[in-house]
């Protein structure tokens, strides 16, 4: 292969490395070459290869994962699994499916769709990640309130471990007794071996959809309303809660296109998590800062000198943000409520929600923010190259607690994180036992090795912080390397059983060295 094509595997979408590539910084590693197997006879030959010349393995899907776990740290082999694609049976009575790991995300439910099911996993990655990615780091769908995350839909898997042979775990008439060996493997991230299929549990197409905006007080309030929401039983799929920030730069959006709509049409708008677009230069004062954090919201242009003036005083852009939302989104916080199944199971679960929230205190605020959300849920993935080409960076950080210590878990990164950029963030993947929180940050340093420190800052301070109230480093992006040194944090002891899975499996260390916090 060229080297162009060779650089191309070196990363994935780690905002880390991209601010690397920027400033013409290569990769410190290259593999040494890619494959694209199409048959799991294949893989097992490319594994045998390693094996035998003792260099590593790393599996690779769509790339667009954002925590380096598809890095070659050590060079080697990348096994691209993108050639692996069949949809090989779809059993409708069991509403099972067989399916090729390397198969595209909106590839895969849209061939679902033409068959009347749904997988029900919709990772704003949809378009860019492949099935195998998914199981590989126990991916999350903006859907999950009712389909659950991937590790919920999956009935068995095909993997080559590090030795070289293949298991398949589990599957249909699986012992009710005794471990899960599927379980095992998701989310291991290609440390214990290559997924090359799945079997995966699907759903009916859903008959109807229904979706709500509702505005409430505050944070606290909100989660309080999508606890009592879940803990009745009740399963919406949407469940989506902006802080007072995240709501400021919506509320503008939304209002916007309302009037443009009424005056030539339909016009898009841009999803909520987007890095804000600040106006430009003039410096300090809080009045000031103000002012231009309502023109953020307006949408004006997104220019370097606009960022660097306003980034580099990300400590009282977020102090003030509540003066700012005081001003412009008087009316709280946004949520996003969707529903879908059956005609009439949904429209009473529907009702049934809807009644919740307000007996809660929510607000209904009609369809038109949830169809808006709908229409550009996807939206947010593409906006990232035009902030790094400015001299900013921006991140997310998803992490997740039970409803006791989610408010903690909330103040606690976010006053961790807001020491360096401008924060800001929403519930989402919520569940009867608790909730995700999405954390969306931006900064911004004069140079490379300067952004680099900077954004190593935010998660050493913003995971620290998650770790301290008893939360989990991660919901659904992965560990990879970026998160690899807060494992043994997390799992402490646990982390003998990985290693035992590891060494059972994987015993020359081929497969995916240096990540998920495991030894060399």
């Amino acid at each position: 292969m060229r080297g162009v094509d060779l650089e191309t595997y070196a990363r994935d979408m780690w905002p880390r490395f991209l601010l690397g590539w920027r400033d013409g910084i290569g990769p410190a590693q290259r593999p040494f070459a890619v494959v694209w197997p199409e048959h799991v006879r294949e893989v097992v030959a490319v594994v045998r290869l390693a094996r035998e010349l003792r260099i590593p393995i790393v599996p690779y899907g769509g790339g667009s994962g954002v925590c380096g776990g598809a890095v070659p740290l050590f060079g080697g082999i990348t096994i691209d699994t993108k050639r692996m694609t069949s949809v090989r049976s779809v059993h409708g009575e069991e509403l099972i499916c067989d399916v090729e790991a390397g198969l595209n995300g909106e590839r895969f439910e849209r061939e679902m769709a033409r068959r009347g099911f749904t997988f029900g996993h919709f990772p704003s990655s949809i378009y860019c990640s492949t099935v195998g990615g998914w199981l590989a780091t126990r991916a999350a769908g903006q859907l999950s309130t009712k389909y659950g995350k991937v590790e919920d839909r999956v009935a068995g898997l095909t993997v080559v471990t590090g030795r070289a042979e293949v298991i398949e775990t589990d599957g249909p008439h699986r012992a009710l007794r005794g471990p899960s060996w599927t379980q095992l493997i998701v989310g291991s991230e290609g440390t214990l071996g290559v997924i090359t299929s799945a079997r995966l549990r699907v759903s009916p197409a859903p008959q109807l959809r229904v979706f709500r905006g509702f505005e409430i007080d505050d944070v606290h309030a909100g989660t309080e309303a999508i606890r009592r929401v879940l803990q009745k039983g009740l399963r919406p799929a949407v469940v989506r809660l902006y802080d007072e920030l995240d709501t400021l730069i919506n509320s503008f959006g939304h209002h916007e296109e309302h009037a443009a709509n009424n005056a030539r049409g339909p016009v898009p708008r841009v999803e909520t998590g987007a890095l804000p677009a600040f106006p430009a230069p003039e410096p300090p004062g809080e009045d000031r800062l103000v002012d231009r954090l309502i023109a953020l919201a307006k949408g004006k242009g997104l220019r370097k000198r606009a960022i660097e003036s306003a980034l580099g005083r990300s400590e009282l852009v977020n102090r003030v943000f509540g003066t700012v939302a005081e001003k412009i989104a008087r009316r709280g916080c946004r949520l996003i409520i969707g529903l879908e199944g059956a005609r009439i199971r949904t429209e009473v679960e529907a009702a049934l929600t809807f009644a919740e929230l307000e007996a809660a205190g929510a607000r209904d605020k009609g369809e038109d923010p949830g169809w808006a959300w709908l229409k550009h849920r996807y939206a947010v993935s593409y906006r990232m190259s035009p902030v790094f080409r400015d001299g900013a960076f921006v991140d997310t950080m998803e992490v997740a607690a039970s409803w006791e210590r989610l408010m903690d878990l909330y103040h606690s990164v976010r006053e961790a994180i807001g020491r360096h950029a401008v924060v800001m963030a929403h519930f989402s993947h919520a569940y009867a036992d608790g909730c995700s929180i999405y954390f969306t940050f931006a900064g911004h340093a004069p140079e490379a090795a300067a952004a680099q420190r900077l954004y190593d800052a935010i998660w050493r301070d913003g995971l620290e912080a998650a770790t301290r109230v008893g939360a989990t480093i991660s919901h659904h992006h992965g560990v990879g390397l970026l998160k690899a040194p807060y494992m043994a944090g997390e799992h402490r002891e646990a982390m003998a059983i990985f290693e035992a899975a590891k060494q059972a499996l994987d015993p020359d260390r081929i497969m995916n060295p240096g990540k998920m916090g495991l030894r060399r």
